[in-house]
């Protein structure tokens, strides 16, 4: 099984904050997109964006 390369702390740390800011979802679930998904930004875009609707259509 070939190594799978990793990420800087900080390119992570940058990852998080930025989805964060640009999406207006929690850190928490930040984390669990990333946990999820990896650091595919479209992916973690696509996902936090989603669940953003989903939030405010049930308020």
């Amino acid at each position: 099984m070939a190594d799978i390369p990793r990420q800087p702390e900080s390119a992570k740390n940058f990852i998080l904050r930025r989805l964060v800011e640009e999406t207006d979802i929690t850190e928490e679930q930040a984390r669990e997109l990333i946990a999820l998904l990896g650091y595919e930004w479209p992916s973690l875009l696509r996902e936090a964006r989603l669940l953003v609707k989903k939030k405010r259509w049930i308020y």
